[in-house]
């Protein structure tokens, strides 16, 4: 995808000219049109208002962590997200939601001869992050691993996007929560399934997790096959 591509490319910022010259195969419209678009989505954005298109002007990825979230701490539509949340935290409640449990997707779907599942572990815990390499590994998926904010950053970068996310809930320099608001916010990323896991989970914790999009929640200590099969049933594989 070449929107992925550029943002690889744009790790900081980079001049049109310097674009132009790197994806030179690319027919001119066309790079123009996915750059327009991405700016449009907040992917990126001018460096310089006055010379945007410009040899010496540039672009800049946006981040994922410098966007702002939204709605906006302490707003009235925060308020209103949260009254909405409470109500369905109510309604999963009546309905027996439990920890370990991992939503089946709509559509089965079959892998193509030698494609391999990719998978982020968020984790920073260097013994379980270990732990669920291998174990991905030994099951032929694809892991890799981010411990914190800025190898978070760096792991979504890296193509070809994940096809799911394990995100612990306790970072040291972030909340897991945060981390899956924004995938979810993301114009490229939220269509990624994530599952969620913690050693301190409360009924209301799962619960709200899933809420805010969660597409599963597992507590630990867990049985890693747990992990297999949320996968594959978040992923539609049999």
């Amino acid at each position: 995808m070449l929107e992925l591509k550029l943002l690889v490319m744009m790790d900081g910022r980079a001049s049109l000219g310097r674009i132009r010259k790197a994806f030179s195969a690319v027919p001119e419209a066309e790079l123009l049109d996915t750059v327009n678009r991405m700016k449009r989505a907040g992917l990126i954005a001018d460096r310089d208002p006055g010379d945007a298109g410009g040899e010496h002007g540039g672009i800049e990825a946006t981040g994922f962590f410098t966007r702002p979230v939204f709605p906006a701490p302490g707003s009235a539509e925060e308020k209103e997200a949260e009254a909405a949340s409470d109500q369905t935290l109510e309604l999963l409640r009546r309905n027996g939601y439990v920890a370990r449990i991992a939503k089946k997707a709509a559509e089965e779907r079959k892998l193509a001869k030698d494609e391999k599942v990719q998978v982020l572990v968020i984790e920073d815990d260097p013994q379980l992050a270990k732990l669920l390499r291998l174990f991905l590994l030994m099951h032929d998926f694809v892991p890799r691993m981010a411990a914190n904010k800025d190898e978070v950053v760096g792991a979504l970068r890296i193509p070809p996007k994940p096809d799911v996310v394990l995100l612990d809930v306790v970072l040291p320099d972030v909340d897991g929560f945060e981390v899956l608001t924004r995938l979810k916010q993301h114009p490229i990323l939220k269509t990624i399934p994530v599952i969620m896991m913690t050693a301190k989970a409360t009924r209301e914790a799962v619960l709200k997790g899933l809420a805010r999009g969660a597409d599963g929640y597992i507590t630990k200590p867990f049985d890693v096959d747990v992990i297999s099969q949320s996968v594959k049933s978040v992923l539609g594989l049999r």
